[in-house]
């Protein structure tokens, strides 16, 4: 009897041994079940912030880049930040986020709180910077918030999640993209490359009235497709950069960057490929205003024949130069008081023949160069920018 117990119980035991695993195991299918889920749906989570926040980078780049182009072609900032939000807008759509390419509020009264925000910023490398939203003049930033919310674009749908009752998540992301508009100078760029600065300068009351529109000539048309400069007004006035008259002062010349005593040839190179790290060397790597604004450069108030081919070279290419307030000094002893700089281009050259027909023509056109030393205060550069950045 005892034996036949015993038995039983074993059977029993051996029963509820195999039920309690069914029990575990369908348990742990379901655990298992619920960690996949949610393995799932956080890395489609995780790969859509990925999304969302290329999303705000391409945006804020490309309405910043927009706003400077327009402020450029001379249109008013009004005019330029409606064309940038309507960028910023397009490459939001076009950077789809859970296949979905984003609509973004574009915040036309540019309140501080808005998705789309212009404002300016006085030092890029400062996060608590101030974002000041009325200094229209000033403006050289974007921030772009881009989100996928209950309020726009609709929150992301989740597929296993659904589960346990969680069927979207709302996700977002920001940006700011800046440039410097307002510009004190030039330092040796970090990556050593060479800055296009042209060792030919230009006085400061002709590029006032140039910058006017009250003086200058618009013979020359240039293209922007094509980069092709050709005869024939296109609205854009030049003026000549030859010197005018003989000696000093306001005669205008070229300065020396680099050697006090820059031969010809350098000259040539100069023009060709630009300031290298090793003429900055001479002005300890850096050619900014002092904290009166002003510049000194040696130069000669001549330019020479002997460039010629090398300024015919880069017709229809940005440049920048140096303006000049005062020359005092003769020839080659000349110092030049630089108080400004203005993005150009070369429209046409010729320096040979009777002295009534040498010129070097010049356009007013934006040149975006790297190295640049923003300014805090404006009216020491026209038409240079730095390139944009994100700066969050």
């Amino acid at each position: 009897m005892k034996l036949f117990e015993t038995k039983v119980k074993r059977r029993l035991s051996r029963r509820d041994r195999r039920g309690a695993l069914t029990i575990l195991s369908a348990v742990l299918c379901i655990v298992l079940l619920g960690m996949v889920a949610f393995a799932v749906d956080i890395g489609y989570i995780l790969s859509s912030k990925e999304e969302i926040q290329r999303t705000a980078d391409a945006s804020a780049l490309a309405a910043t880049w927009e706003f400077a182009d327009r402020i450029s072609e001379g249109y008013s900032p009004s005019e330029a930040l409606t064309y940038a939000r309507t960028e910023g807008c397009r490459y939001a759509n076009a950077n789809e986020v859970g296949n979905l390419g984003l609509a973004i509020d574009t915040n036309l009264s540019n309140a501080p709180e808005g998705d789309m925000v212009f404002g300016y910023i006085n030092d890029f490398s400062d996060p608590n910077a101030p974002f000041d939203t009325l200094s229209t003049d000033r403006f050289n930033a974007v921030r772009v918030k881009v989100r996928r919310d209950e309020t726009l674009n609709g929150s992301l749908p989740l597929f296993f999640a659904r589960i346990f009752g969680i069927d979207k998540q709302s996700v977002s992301a920001q940006a700011t993209a800046a440039l410097a508009r307002d510009v004190s100078g030039f330092q040796t760029p970090s990556d050593g490359s060479n800055l296009e600065i042209l060792p030919i300068t230009l006085d400061y009351d002709t590029w006032m009235a140039w910058k006017a529109c009250t003086y200058g000539t618009d013979d020359f048309g240039y293209n922007e497709d094509s980069g092709v400069v050709s005869a024939g007004g296109d609205g854009e006035l030049e003026v000549n950069l030859y010197p005018i008259g003989n000696g000093s002062p306001g005669n205008r010349g070229m300065v020396d960057i680099g050697s006090n005593n820059n031969s010809t040839s350098d000259i040539a190179r100069q023009i060709l490929h630009g300031i290298s790290p090793e003429d900055m060397a001479h002005h300890g790597d850096r050619l900014e205003f002092d904290d009166y604004g002003k510049l000194y450069l040696n130069g000669d108030t001549g330019i020479s024949a002997g460039v010629k081919d090398e300024l015919a070279y880069i017709i229809g290419e940005p440049r920048i130069i140096p303006i000049f307030e005062e020359v005092n000094g003769p020839g080659n002893n000349a110092i030049y008081t630089i108080v400004a700089w203005q993005g150009v281009r070369i429209m046409d050259v010729k320096l040979t023949g009777p002295m009534s027909k040498k010129h070097v023509t010049i356009q007013m056109a934006p040149a975006c160069v790297r190295g640049v030393i923003p300014a805090t205060t404006t009216g020491g550069s026209s038409d240079v920018f730095s390139p944009v950045i994100l700066i969050e």
